[in-house]
């Protein structure tokens, strides 16, 4: 498999996220060879962990916002780059990046770094990731935060503002993913971290699995994806550890995907679910210290 790694030079600037990096060597999917998957981890190794999980087409500085409160609470706090984003190795081929090797590079991390026991919290692709593997390894983790996601099977047509955004994503000729961010926020993000998200992709060479997740959401009942979803949704319909919903009011790709999981979901009931003010799609740039402090709460 053929991948390209950003120079580390790309990160010498950026805002309110000076966090060490490590790396895991994970599978690549062919057989033969592996790909460097980093990942931050602050805070007292021997406390409750939370492993927060980005989406498309971020990288971990999203929770950086986020990761504050969590610290400040004693936490340990794990947040790695998927493969294809922010410190990460990056395939070149799109065809590279399925969303079964996707969660298999997930679970290869946690293997690694995250204890059995930990929260997760999850937006975007985070959750089609996270929480796929929850349905699959309920093992994994003890409660989850699912903010701004779901886990579509196909068997439902996704919003239209979906569709608009998955066809901006394969025609615009080049992938603008600081105006992205932007865009999926309510709120004003400064000129210095629309260029941070753009800092893991000097060229369009970079951004293959950027290109192509919007792709790989199950859309169709007949997605390669959708019976290992349909298998993990119903696993989800007997979790009753703690899930709760953390959701923004200006998101509009996810609306309504929160109580489609507080009623899907035993470990649901009875919670405090939160729907965040001001709060877009990337809620985290919004609202992150919001979310954080209810993140700290919870774990």
């Amino acid at each position: 498999m053929v991948f390209v790694r950003t120079p580390e030079e790309r990160f010498a600037h950026i805002p309110d996220f000076n966090y060490a990096p490590r790396y895991v060597d994970v599978p690549s999917g062919d057989g033969a060879t592996t790909l460097r998957m980093a990942y931050v981890d602050e805070g007292p190794r021997a406390a409750r962990t939370v492993v927060m999980l980005h989406g498309e087409p971020s990288w971990g500085l999203l929770y950086r916002k986020v990761m504050r409160p969590c610290l400040d609470a004693g936490l340990r706090v794990v947040v790695p780059d998927l493969i294809g984003f922010g410190r990460s190795d990056k395939p070149t081929r799109r065809e590279d990046y399925t969303y079964a090797r996707h969660v298999a590079w997930t679970k290869a991390l946690l293997d690694a770094a995250v204890p059995s026991d930990a929260t997760l919290l999850c937006q975007d692709w985070g959750g089609l990731i996270g929480l796929r593997i929850a349905g699959e390894e309920p093992h994994r983790f003890a409660r989850i935060v699912a903010a701004n996601t779901f886990l579509p099977t196909g068997d439902r047509t996704p919003p239209d503002a979906f569709f608009v955004w998955r066809e901006f994503s394969q025609t615009v000729p080049e992938l603008p993913v600081g105006r992205i961010v932007r865009s999926g926020c309510a709120r004003e993000v400064p000129d210095a971290v629309a260029a941070a998200y753009d800092a893991p992709f000097p060229d369009e060479s970079f951004k293959a699995g950027a290109r192509q997740f919007p792709t790989l959401v199950p859309a169709t009942p007949e997605d390669p994806a959708s019976d290992a979803n349909r298998r993990a949704w119903t696993a989800l319909g007997k979790w009753a550890k703690p899930l709760l919903t953390v959701f923004g009011d200006s998101d509009p790709i996810t609306a309504g995907a929160d109580k489609a999981l507080q009623k899907h979901v035993p470990g649901a009931a009875g919670l405090p679910h939160a729907t965040l003010v001001r709060a877009g799609h990337f809620l985290q740039e919004d609202v992150g210290e919001e979310l954080g402090a209810i993140v700290a709460g919870m774990a």
